[in-house]
């Protein structure tokens, strides 16, 4: 797959709308269910020990050995039905001398955690946050991952017309406008975004307003503001889309939340 191309933040969209938090655990009583393992002396491909960083977004914690981990933390990146939670393997590990920026932070985290001070849990927390924007951005550049979000924001033309949907899900978006954005023909790009993201421009857009719409609803914003927001014409309109995607409408979801926040 072709590198990314520089000067295009194909996170940060992702980033402010569907926060990424951290809690380091603080011992093997820790109730917080890691999925996040910085893992010591792990095997590295130059010939020396090196650490290395495992995450499981699904929270699965099986067959990591305890004994070697340095750091175990809880990551949510956005809580259910988030991109980026969807958008990753099962498991992500990284070998950290391959991976120089991330060892970077990684080594001031492990540190952190050795050699408690002030602040300490505040600061562990954080970095573990930077942690994940860097793995992140290693899934991205390396190119590895087969198919979805992250090869799509891997591409360096099909990125321009993702972040393009993250930032503005309002418009009324066109294929062909899309495939301007990406600078393909519209065939190609139809072509590409489907064999690499794995639906349709179309699709993809449809799913990310609606994924867009439920993280408004919870936030308590009336519902034709929220169909406004994500590009419905109408409050109508947006609750059959929902409606068929969710399997209930979305005031069933507000009473939810409504109940939940008493």
């Amino acid at each position: 797959m072709m590198s990314p191309k520089r000067g295009i933040d194909r996170l940060s969209a992702l980033i402010d709308r569907f926060r990424i938090r951290a809690f380091v655990a603080q011992g093997p009583e820790d109730p917080i269910r890691p999925n996040l393992f910085l893992v010591s002396n792990a095997y590295c491909s130059k010939g020396t020990g090196m650490d290395e960083l495992v995450f499981r977004p699904r929270g699965e914690a099986e067959g990591i050995d305890i004994d070697a981990v340095v750091v175990a933390a809880r990551v949510e990146l956005g809580g259910e039905g988030a991109p980026l939670a969807l958008a990753l393997p099962r498991e992500v590990r990284v070998d950290l001398c391959q991976a120089p920026a991330l060892a970077a932070v990684a080594t001031v985290l492990r540190d952190e955690v050795e050699s408690p001070r002030c602040g300490h849990q505040a600061a562990v927390d954080r970095l573990c946050e930077v942690v994940v924007i860097r793995l992140l951005r290693h899934a991205i550049a390396s190119g590895n991952a087969g198919g979805g979000l992250i090869a799509g924001l891997a591409h360096p033309q099909l990125a321009l017309a993702l972040v393009a949907m993250h930032e503005a899900p309002e418009r009324a978006w066109r294929l062909e406008d899309l495939a301007e954005v990406a600078g393909m023909s519209r065939t190609v790009f139809a072509t590409n975004f489907r064999e690499i993201v794995g639906q349709t421009p179309g699709a993809y857009l449809a799913n990310w307003r609606l994924i867009v719409a439920r993280q408004e609803i919870a936030g308590g914003l009336p519902l034709k503001t929220v169909a406004g927001r994500v590009g419905f014409s109408s409050a109508a309109a947006f609750t059959r889309a929902y409606q068929r995607a969710y399997g209930h409408p979305p005031r069933e979801d507000r009473k939810a939340m409504l109940q939940a926040a008493e």
